[in-house]
């Protein structure tokens, strides 16, 4: 009966440690006896057939045949993009600070600070950005400030990249979220009366964001804010500049409300 159990034992045991590898081992079984380059092109194939994982299992075994051979620069890109497309940010980036640390010099170094950038574009995915659609007021601001860095690095460093243009592009898009963050927190402090914090928000967006479309709000919130407190002189002087420069804001005719709005969209 011992023997029975302690045979049962090893087995479970050798199960149990063969288990993990099965699907790793398929792939290299399957590509044993393919060259270096054949093994390159199938990946390639599943890559642009839109196989992401099975392209990445392919990448694996190949950088794990040539940790430093011809393909192993290019094969971390394109694993980090597949990534990427299977939405698995935190191994993309892992592929890219690797390719980033192992080739500085590397002619592709503008398409990884893109791909980098992308990825941390497209990083907050919360319920309630979905829930209200395409508000970019709504996006972690943290997120923002990290995708404008790459960005911006990508720019500087690469300004005639086949990448740099649509880079400032979302650096705007980026830049008029973070001031939209800003009027977001600035509603929410003067909806629930506290005006110096929401003051101070809204001056934050003339002072940091004075090119993004809520610089109008901002002023109207100063006004609203400056009155509340019982500063008439100060909300004076906001209203002027508000009528400088945009002489036909609908805060002229009627002030700053906070708006009631339903519990998903308050910043609004």
């Amino acid at each position: 009966m011992k023997k029975i159990v302690a045979a049962s034992i090893v087995m479970a045991i050798l199960s149990a440690c063969a288990t993990p590898n099965a699907t790793v081992s398929k792939d290299a079984q399957m590509s044993k006896d393919w060259s270096n380059d054949r093994l390159y092109s199938e990946a390639r194939n599943a890559l642009n057939s839109g196989n992401y994982s099975h392209a990445n299992a392919l990448y694996g075994v190949l950088r794990a045949r040539q940790p430093d051979g011809r393909y192993t620069e290019q094969s971390l890109l394109d694993s980090a993009y597949a990534h990427y497309k299977n939405e698995e940010m935190s191994q993309a980036l892992a592929l890219l600070s690797r390719f980033e640390r192992n080739y500085p010099a590397s002619v592709d170094m503008d398409y990884a600070l893109y791909l980098k950038g992308l990825i941390f574009f497209a990083e907050d995915q919360s319920f309630l950005r979905k829930l209200a659609s395409q508000d970019w007021s709504d996006r972690d601001p943290e997120a923002n400030r990290r995708a404008f860095r790459v960005f911006e690095q990508l720019v500087n460093r690469f300004p005639q990249s086949k990448y740099a243009e649509d880079s400032r592009r979302r650096m705007a898009q980026l830049v008029d979220a973070l001031g939209g963050h800003e009027i977001a927190i600035a509603r929410y402090y003067a909806k629930r009366h506290a005006y110096v914090a929401a003051n101070n928000r809204a001056q934050r967006v003339l002072q940091q964001y004075q090119n993004t479309r809520y610089v109008e709000e901002a002023l109207a919130i100063m006004i609203f804010s400056y009155e509340k407190m019982g500063n008439t002189q100060l909300a004076d002087d906001t209203r002027r500049v508000l009528q400088q420069n945009f002489a036909n804001s609908p805060y002229l005719a009627k002030s700053w409300q906070p708006d009631d709005i339903p519990w998903w969209r308050w910043w609004k």
